[in-house]
């Protein structure tokens, strides 16, 4: 019917207009036969609707037929159309992008707006075929031709099959282009999905440099409001997956069309924007479109039927959404959680920590699927969910255990680079699986060839934190190998990373000379001490002196290091009133045990209780200035947390084992108190505990790093 309206005369404007207006209202009438009363939705940047009433059967323009001129009825009703270039004197207007003259979408099947040469052309969004119907008079033979001719719609996908680069899509828009435009950036980033980082790269400056990009991206704008919803999403996803730059009017010019028609979203389209959203930077037009969608997804939540866009969704919400606004997704995860496939209750865990959104409930329901599922899991889905419960800081021991575990049974078939990552991520989560990391010790004795210095660094740092070398049969022959890799880099290595490496050599009492003396060359501390990370390497060669001091296994105590005043270490905010209350019950009064002491090297702990050698008795503190050193047993109680231990066991970190040792060298004998432990007792089982623990019989031998007790 739009290709039947009669055409203007190619007289002036006024005369025309005066004379054929009773033809063009004829036209306008015969839609009174097809569009029957109906709502029509204005759209706002944000993607809110605002309804208005249309008269039904066009009869508004009977009213304004006697009350109006011909040329102001030809401006009503095309007010929203900007006619970029006439050939007849119409005055334009100073706007520079195409707008449609919109038909109900759901009712009439096609779409109407003009070009740069002044012909109203209609789009047929089933077929994709383009009808012009030129407002002069004459319509000249060039016109028919091209209507004759026009090329048949081709689909993303044969574009991306049949072309081997990006300038070969672009080749087949200069032959014939076709609509929609957005196909030919779909096909171009399908096949840049195919190529290598280099080919991508070359392939990118020939794109930019073709002659047809800047008439495809033309195109496209022209085409931006016409276009089905998803194709203008796929299409800015495909532009900026491409590297065209945000800032280009090209990339705005979608962005802002994109939040204007966001009330037209179907699953799909929520599931390609929550993708666009995710790959974009942000800028005005990317906040605003995140507001309106955010908006969206709390409008329409409960109506999202598919578990793989609800996840996409929640993934792109962001962290800082409302919090309301998480707890709805949350339930609503919650109800569909019968219908998670593996994949994902696997991708839930990166899915939560994208919103920085802690569910308890889908995180343990989602940790019974994958564990009896984990034969065959992926590297990489077992690395997303260890850095996922590092974000979230969820600590599931049966998880961490079972991943170990299934790891563990296969380590033949992984790659050193893998394992290492993942035990990596397990002392992130303070988690230590014996029987992963002494494969993984034995295969680093096999092969030291294999060791990088970026390797030699993350080993060194994860065995030394988690303690773990301290009581293994192969602990020597693992330490001498990692010493002599990192020999072999002493030439190239930078100061820090040689003062990471010996510091974590000092946490596992172990000192290789010839990282040593390069690390106590004058220039490097000197390099050191004038860093931009001065305080950590100052606090790092601390320790350093200490164990020159301390440890019996040290040849090099007679090396002095010059290095600033360090600061005693801090007493904890809030100190253990309830174990002090217990040992005042215990021993008979604060007069036999001191709090908060400080002691050389900048060691501080948190009870000094001083008995005799046979830690049978308590001497007061006013007795024991009288008393011969010999004669008296210093004890040390420390207060410590659950990050001190290894995940799940009594097991003591390498900082806590370090400091234990220091004591026992400095003559203590040391107690561990753990907090959340005493919190839970009754004050007369805590004075039970304490006191099995003050005067236990056995001794700790003072020459070794006497953990067994503990671990």
């Amino acid at each position: 019917i739009l290709t039947t309206l009669k055409p203007f005369g190619s007289v002036s404007v006024e005369s025309k207009m005066s004379n054929k207006a009773g033809s063009f209202l004829w036209n306008l009438r015969q839609f009174s036969t097809l569009v029957p009363t109906s709502r029509t939705m204005r759209l706002y940047p944000l993607g809110l609707c605002k309804t208005k009433i249309v008269h039904s059967n066009w009869n508004i323009l009977n009213n304004f037929h006697n009350r109006m001129r011909s040329t102001d009825i030809f401006r009503y009703l095309f007010q929203d159309a900007f006619i970029l270039k006439s050939d007849v004197g119409f005055q334009t207007r100073g706007i520079s992008t195409v707008t449609a003259l919109r038909i109900d979408r759901l009712l009439y099947a096609k779409r109407l707006f003009f070009d740069s040469k002044h012909s109203l052309v209609s789009v047929d969004k089933f077929n994709g075929e383009l009808k012009k119907v030129n407002l002069h008079h004459e319509v000249s033979s060039e016109d028919v031709l091209t209507k004759e001719t026009k090329p048949n719609r081709i689909s993303s996908r044969k574009l991306s099959e049949e072309c081997n680069s990006l300038s070969d899509v672009l080749d087949a828009f200069t032959k014939a282009p076709t609509f929609p435009s957005s196909n030919y950036f779909t096909a171009m980033w399908t096949i840049a999905k195919r190529l290598t980082d280099d080919q991508k790269r070359f392939e990118k400056r020939l794109m930019f440099s073709h002659p047809a990009f800047n008439q495809l991206c033309e195109h496209m704008m022209r085409e931006a409001k016409i276009i089905q919803y998803k194709y203008l999403l796929f299409s800015l996803y495909s532009i900026v997956k491409l590297g065209i730059p945000q800032n280009t009017l090209l990339v705005q010019t979608l962005l802002r069309v994109t939040q204007e028609r966001i009330n037209e979203y179907d699953e799909i389209c929520l599931s390609v924007l929550s993708s666009v959203l995710e790959v974009m930077e942000p800028c005005k037009n990317v906040h605003v479109l995140q507001m309106g969608f955010r908006i969206l997804v709390d409008q329409q939540v409960w109506k999202i039927e598919d578990v793989f866009t609800l996840q996409v969704v929640m993934k792109c919400i962001g962290k800082d959404a409302p919090i309301a606004l998480k707890r709805k997704l949350e339930m609503k995860a919650l109800r569909e959680l019968d219908r998670f496939s593996l994949l994902n209750s696997q991708r839930m865990f990166e899915v939560l920590a994208a919103m920085n959104h802690r569910s308890l409930i889908l995180l343990n329901e989602c940790s019974k699927v994958v564990l009896d599922n984990i034969h065959g899991c992926p590297s990489k889905i077992i690395i997303n969910i260890l850095q996922s419960c590092k974000d979230l800081q969820y600590y599931n021991l049966d998880l961490f255990n079972g991943l170990a575990d299934y790891v563990a049974a296969t380590f033949d078939v992984w790659k050193l680079k893998k394992v290492l990552f993942i035990l990596i991520l397990f002392e992130n989560l303070g988690f230590r699986h014996v029987g992963l990391m002494d494969l993984f010790m034995k295969r680093i004795v096999e092969d030291p060839e294999s060791l990088n210095m970026k390797n030699i660094l993350s080993i060194l740092h994860t065995y030394s934190s988690l303690n773990h070398v301290y009581k293994c049969q192969n602990k020597e022959q693992f330490l001498e190998v990692m010493a002599s890799a990192l020999t072999g880099y002493l030439h190239s290595v930078s100061s820090e990373n040689l003062l990471d490496a010996v510091y974590s050599f000092c946490l596992m009492n172990y000192f290789p000379l010839a990282s040593f003396n390069q690390l106590l060359q004058k220039d490097v501390i000197s390099e050191l001490l004038t860093s931009d990370d001065m305080k950590k390497n100052v606090h790092k060669l601390h320790i350093l002196d200490t164990c020159l001091k301390l440890d019996d296994t040290v040849c090099l105590k007679d090396i002095a290091l010059s290095l600033p005043q360090l600061p005693r270490e801090l007493p904890p905010s809030h100190p253990n009133a309830k174990v002090a209350e217990v040992l005042s019950s215990l021993l008979g009064g604060e007069g036999y045990f001191s709090k908060d002491v400080h002691l050389p090297h900048s060691y501080h702990i948190d009870f000094e209780i001083r008995m005799d050698t046979n830690r049978n008795q308590v001497l007061p503190f006013s007795d024991v200035d009288t008393a011969s050193a010999t004669d008296i047993q210093r004890v040390a109680v420390l207060c410590v947390s659950r990050s001190a231990y290894c995940l799940g066991s009594s097991h003591p970190r390498g900082f806590l084992a370090m400091k234990m040792r220091h004591l026992n060298a400095m003559g203590f004998h040391v107690i561990l108190v753990n907090n959340w432990e005493m919190d839970k007792l009754e004050m007369e089982d805590a004075i039970t505990f304490l006191k099995t623990k003050i005067y236990s019989v056995e001794a700790l031998p003072v020459a070794a790093v006497n953990l067994q007790s503990t671990s």
